[in-house]
Order: C-alpha cells, then structure tokens, then sequence
C-alpha cells in the first residue's frame, strides 16, 4: 500500500484515511514516535499507560493472560457461581484433587 501525504510548511503530516481505517487504536491526540531507518522515516504510535497498569504489559503476565484464555477455550475452568462460598470450595477441592 503506497500511499502519500506532503509536509506543510509547519513540517505537520496529515495521516491518509486508508491508513487510519488500518489503525483504529490511533486517536487524535496520541503520541507517535520517530526512527530514521536509512533514508527513511517511520512513525510508530504509542499509547501512554498509567504506572500502575504497566504490569499488564510484561511478558509474564502476557503469558499468563493466554495460558487463561486457552484454558477457558478448553473448558478447563470451575464455575460460575452465585456466591463466593461454594467458589472457595470448590477451589479448594481442585487443588486437593490436583496434588
């Protein structure tokens, strides 16, 4: 996809529609960051998390996040329940089970 934009004289770039429909994550306002590969320039967008929510971003907990999924896909899961009680149990029961 070779698409084109031009430079004004505030050195400011309009990003096409075609690549904003690409991108729909990409909000007015965001920062975007700047490499210079060779003679080329790329735009990478970032999105800003507050301290307490980095966590959620390590390899870790992303590992973890699709070891869930896939045991949710797998049906691999207790529940649902109605009360945090028989939750418990049978948590505790799975555990015992598992030993």
């Amino acid at each position: 996809m070779a698409l084109s934009s031009h430079v004004t004289r505030n050195f400011q770039v309009t990003i096409p529609k075609e690549i904003r429909k690409k991108l729909p994550f990409l909000k007015e306002g965001d920062p975007v960051e700047f490499h210079i590969e060779g003679n080329r320039l790329v735009l990478i967008p970032q999105k800003i998390f507050s301290a307490d929510q980095l966590y959620y971003w390590t390899s870790e907990w992303q590992e973890g996040v699709k070891e869930a999924k896939e045991d949710v896909k797998a049906g691999r899961v207790l529940g649902p329940y109605k009360n945090a009680g028989k939750a418990l149990k049978d948590l505790k029961k799975s555990l015992k089970d598992n030993k």
